[in-house]
């Protein structure tokens, strides 16, 4: 009796055994798109970890300064080939209806997407990040709320009834931020959505999958500083800069070179002066120099920021 217990209790214990190990990818499969940001837990713990080191101060590399005045109060450098970061995402509204795409409409550049929503539905944050507007603008996009995010883009939520953040606020992805509306300049309820990168408009629909929920890809990769498409520039565009960069690299190679040796006493470093509107991404392009070796010369780490009339050694 005894020995027909154990065989019964093992033979259970190895099918459960075979059950987890054959079929626990097919469960993670199945899950709904929606969810699978959450797919590996610990990289989405690690990535959360990082981020909330610069929630306070978002992009500061990106960013001179820190403004609540308005949508265009944006003063930033976004440099080419910059690769963000999407893993972390929320989908703004559980919404799937588009109403109005992004581009030209009634000669005028629309410069969001609108998702329907009725009036009291409840408004993500797309991303982990710190609130920078809460205002009412009556001609254009009636309540609405932007967020600064630590990989470079800042998202904006319109025409909603109400927000229910404040502004320096520090928020999650995913976080209420406000109800849907019908306030401003809008014809019904609905929420106008734009992704931006140093004041600049992004199609969202390069980032955002509406209809499925989910983030197009887990990366977005900028082609041009201030680029709207990242298709728009051409090969022969990006072959003829990478020239240039290698013409002007050797030219200075060569005079560095070709200067004589005036005393054994090695030279004082260059200093630059911090002006209104720079960026240690700015400094750094316009002196040849990655913004990682400024942040070495001056002893800056990545959650440092620079002011006005700063010396910094280049």
């Amino acid at each position: 009796m005894k020995l027909t217990t154990i065989k019964r209790t093992l033979g259970i214990a190895l099918l459960s055994f075979v059950a987890t190990g054959s079929f626990a990818q097919d469960l993670i499969a199945r899950q709904a798109p929606a969810d699978r940001r959450m797919k590996d837990v610990h990289s989405v713990k690690i990535g959360s970890t990082l981020s909330t080191v610069n929630l306070a101060n978002p992009a500061a590399d990106i960013y001179a300064d820190w403004d609540n005045g308005g949508v265009w109060n944006v003063s930033g450098y976004a440099p080419a080939n910059m690769r963000i970061d999407l893993r972390g995402f929320a989908m703004p509204t559980t919404s799937r209806k588009i109403t109005s795409n992004y581009g030209p409409r009634w000669g005028r550049q629309h410069a969001g997407i609108d998702i329907k929503v009725y009036i009291g539905d409840t408004i993500y944050a797309a991303f982990d990040g710190k609130v920078r507007v809460v205002k009412y603008d009556g001609r254009g996009y009636g309540n609405y709320v932007v967020i600064r995010h630590p990989h470079g883009l800042e998202t904006l939520y319109g025409h909603m009834s109400k927000q229910l953040v404040r502004e320096d606020q520090i928020v999650k992805a995913g976080e209420p931020i406000g109800l849907g509306g019908n306030t401003g300049r809008s014809t019904g309820s609905h929420l106008h959505f734009e992704t931006r990168l140093a004041g600049k408009a992004i199609n969202p629909a390069f980032m955002f999958d509406f209809e499925h929920q989910d983030v197009v890809n887990d990366f977005y990769t900028t082609r041009q500083a201030y680029g709207d498409n990242p298709r728009a520039v051409s090969s022969t565009t990006q072959r003829m800069e990478a020239e240039q960069r290698r013409a002007t690299a050797s030219i200075a190679q060569a005079n560095a070179t070709a200067a004589p040796a005036k005393s054994a006493t090695p030279a004082k470093p260059t200093t630059y002066t911090v002006k209104k509107g720079d960026t240690l991404y700015s400094i750094a392009e316009s002196n040849g120099m990655t913004v990682d070796e400024l942040r070495k010369k001056n002893g800056l780490t990545r959650r440092s920021s620079i002011r006005k009339g700063q010396q910094l050694v280049i």
